[in-house]
């Protein structure tokens, strides 16, 4: 028990010295390289408490470039990554199923069709900068829900109808999403739509981060704070009634907050296939199934992998840039596929 506490502390500490050390590089790299000192330089000087501390010896294009381009894209990789990570492991808890996650399911797909709505035809216009992630959630929140009536066989989840009715439901909304987009008349819209629907964290600007931040880590806390009855949810429904749980009252928790988080990261940044299939899984492998532990490693795993993500896509074809979600799913897919293939492995299992 306490040697599964150690190495989670230390995993802890790693991750958390890879975090800061990926933002670096992360901001580094770029058509115009810029030192390690000068990205932080930079980056403190524009903070209350150190404003006055540096002396400005980093020329203005240079501040530009970090703190108005690289620096919000670099962060808000890192919020989706968390946000999806931590969704995917909502879900999984919340259908037993290893995997399941946002993309799989539809849920993305249904936030989709929210998001699109916004973007082309000013659905929910009247509640302005809020449009999009109200949009979004709503979508997604319909598509969770169809999933999760569809997938019930005698009021219980059935693993494989779940999967079913998420590739069915996924495909119904990507139709509609499509349908959307053909219907449009702007061009530059669909264009953006389009590139958007790959998913990409291109135009990050400052002011985008704080819906998501916020709602990330408003859905971590919760989550951390509810993680016993994640860990019962796990030993199956007669279990978590028997140890306290109101099994029904908290999946419709799980499914209004991991509808949340979906429809808001979604709205910024596009749909994100696999991340929350993959690192959740990865986690587990690491650091067993008590959520205690799996939820800040996954958010933790999550930041990183979508941030080295970003920097391939901005990399691999500069100057043009890669939609996000083709390395996501380039990785995420064939992990699916084993997933599918690997037996040994016990959802579940080690909750100490």
């Amino acid at each position: 028990m306490m040697k599964r506490w150690r190495s989670f502390y230390l995993l802890l500490i790693i991750l958390t010295g890879l975090f800061i050390a990926s933002i670096t590089v992360a901001v580094m790299l770029g058509p115009v390289p810029i030192r390690p000192e000068t990205v932080w330089r930079i980056a403190l000087s524009h903070l209350p408490l150190f404003g006055d501390s540096f002396v400005v010896d980093w020329s203005r294009g240079q501040e530009n470039i970090v703190w108005e381009v690289r620096f919000p894209r670099v962060m808000l990789a890192a919020v989706v990554g968390a946000g999806l990570s931590v969704v995917g492991v909502a879900i999984q808890a919340l259908v037993r199923n290893s995997l399941a996650d946002p993309y799989i399911l539809g849920v993305s797909s249904g936030a989709s069709v929210g998001a699109t709505s916004v973007i082309l035809f000013g659905t929910f216009s009247f509640l302005g900068q809020w449009a999009l992630s109200a949009s979004a959630f709503l979508g997604a929140l319909v598509a969770v829900v169809v999933v999760v009536l569809l997938a019930q066989v005698g009021g219980r989840l059935s693993p494989v109808r779940l999967l079913l009715a998420g590739i069915a439901v996924s495909a119904v909304f990507s139709a509609l999403t499509s349908l959307i987009v053909f219907m449009a008349k702007n061009e530059a819209g669909i264009r953006n739509a389009l590139f958007w629907l790959m998913g990409s964290f291109a135009g990050a600007k400052w002011e985008q981060l704080l819906i998501p931040a916020l709602v990330v880590a408003i859905a971590m806390i919760l989550l951390l704070v509810r993680s016993s009855s994640l860990n019962a949810l796990l030993m199956g429904e007669e279990t978590a009634n028997t140890l306290g749980v109101n099994v029904r009252s908290f999946r419709l928790f799980l499914l209004v907050l991991s509808s949340l988080v979906t429809g808001v990261v979604v709205a910024v940044c596009g749909a994100i296939g696999f991340v929350g299939l993959m690192m959740p899984h990865i986690v587990r492998l690491l650091v067993g199934s008590d959520h205690r532990r799996v939820l800040p490693i996954s958010a933790l795993l999550g930041a990183l992998f979508l941030i080295w993500a970003d920097v391939l896509a901005r990399m691999v074809v500069a100057p043009e840039e890669l939609p996000i979600g083709i390395i996501t799913s380039l990785s995420g897919a064939p992990f699916f596929l084993w997933l599918l293939r690997r037996n040994s492995y016990r959802f579940g299992g080690d909750g100490r």
